[in-house]
């Protein structure tokens, strides 16, 4: 009998070497080749079908709606007929109940396989039960891939939910189930599936202790799209974003809330991350998050350090960014702070990725230590350069009207922007950090501001 032959496969990147390496040449990770049996890969049933690109029809994909307007935001409108879709978080966090909730939605109209490798059919009824599902979804409680394909064949379903890829196991391959091999051939079949018959595929995926999904990093180049659940599993707020998406933006956010009955989609997420407390330390401002504007509130604690090198601690704002404002507020408005130790928060796990907020989190440090809170009913929009200069945001006019919408009068924003005005809110435009700042110390309520 012919010996089997084996690979060393990277479990970072997926390069495979059919030697053992300390390093992966391909992504420089070390340690991290793989020995297994070389998977023999199934061909097709039949040699591709070539046509024009005036002859393609696009009537057929039209986006299907999952009855989750958050879930369809970050897809991009909703999914379409051959799409695969990789979900991604940490235990716990809720993946299986979301994508329950959209199989209850889609199976009322389509017909809907869901693969359980998990849980026992008692175990998802009783889930369903908890969920109050009122649709009668198709369920397979398998481990087997080829049984997986050959019953999503005979069930000639609309959506296929695999929960989850690591349980999935193929005779092709002699590893263990979870393996690099394992799940790069099931994701490979399953996708090969959804492209032949035209059937969504929603995957989820495991994640490890450095919240990248478990497995070789090409499963996030084989799938369409890959969405990351985001959140404490300790607190109610979910957050559903999309790293990757071939048919719509990843710049989007769906924001859900997980209660007794499942997830309760958060419509109006802006009123969520405000705490409505004045106090120093806070300040607010409005993000834009794909198409939606989010009001997001950030507080800032400085205490005197014990140690010679003070602390940065950062959630939800990147820390080279916050050393960078630092830095300018040290230089360019003379407030102190190299014996502080700062501590800048986001509430509600919101991340702050754009630089529109840089004004906020300079304001809020600059509150903490004055100990002074700011005016109330006030926001602030604005880029700080590095010689303190206060820069114009994309998008001013939806940050401000909505603002507006939850009550906020008056907004600081750069002397640069030249916004018109707006009913019922007053614009106060400065042009530097030291100018912001002096204008809150000495800001009269914002009924009297002219």
């Amino acid at each position: 009998m012919a010996k089997e032959k084996t690979v060393f496969i990277c479990g970072e990147c997926g390069y495979e070497s059919p030697k053992w390496m300390g390093k992966c040449p391909a992504c420089n990770s070390w340690n991290t080749m793989i020995e297994e049996q070389q998977v023999r890969v199934r061909p097709a049933a039949q040699g591709g079908v070539v046509q024009r690109l005036s002859d393609v029809s696009v009537m057929q994909s039209a986006r299907i709606s999952t009855g989750l307007s958050e879930l369809d935001r970050v897809a991009g409108g909703g999914l379409l007929p051959g799409m695969v879709a990789l979900l991604g978080g940490d235990p716990g966090i809720g993946k299986s109940t979301l994508l329950m909730q959209a199989a209850d939605a889609l199976s009322q109209r389509s017909t809907v396989l869901y693969v359980s490798g998990e849980e026992s059919a008692a175990q998802l009824k009783l889930r369903a039960e908890r969920l109050h599902v009122q649709g009668d979804m198709l369920l397979l409680c398998e481990t087997s891939l080829e049984r997986v394909l050959d019953g999503a064949r005979k069930s000639k379903c609309d959506v296929l939910i695999v929960d989850s890829i690591q349980t999935m196991f193929s005779d092709e391959a002699q590893s263990a189930p979870g393996s690099v091999g394992q799940v790069r051939l099931a994701t490979a079949e399953l996708t090969r599936f959804a492209k032949e018959s035209g059937t969504v595929v929603l995957i989820v995926g495991h994640v490890t202790k450095d919240g990248a999904i478990a497995g070789p990093r090409i499963l996030e180049h084989i799938v369409d799209t890959v969405l990351y659940f985001e959140g404490d599993r300790h607190a109610g707020l979910r957050l559903l974003r999309a790293v990757k998406n071939r048919f719509g933006s990843t710049n989007e956010i769906g924001v859900f809330e997980m209660c007794d009955t499942g997830m309760r989609q958060v419509l109006d997420p802006s009123r969520l991350f405000l705490s409505g407390e004045r106090a120093a330390g806070c300040a607010v401002t409005c993000a834009i998050e794909g198409s939606r504007p989010m009001l997001a509130e950030v507080q800032a604690l400085l205490n005197p350090t014990a140690f010679g090198s003070p602390r940065r601690t950062s959630a939800g704002v990147d820390s080279g960014r916050l050393g960078l404002l630092l830095a300018v507020l040290e230089q360019k408005a003379q407030l102190k702070l190299s014996d502080k130790d700062v501590y800048v928060n986001v509430v509600g796990n919101l991340r702050l990725e754009e630089r529109g907020a840089d004004l906020a989190v300079a304001l809020c440090i600059a509150s903490a230590l004055n100990g002074q809170p700011l005016p109330k009913d006030t926001a602030s929009l604005g880029e700080l350069g590095l010689t303190g200069e206060l820069r114009s945001v994309a998008q001013m006019e939806t940050r401000l009207r909505e603002c507006a919408r939850l009550g906020y009068r008056r907004v600081l924003l750069p002397k640069a922007a030249r916004q018109a005005p707006i009913d019922g809110m007053t614009l106060v435009p400065v042009s530097s950090i030291a100018e912001a700042i002096d204008v809150i110390r000495y800001c009269p309520p914002a009924e009297s501001v002219l």
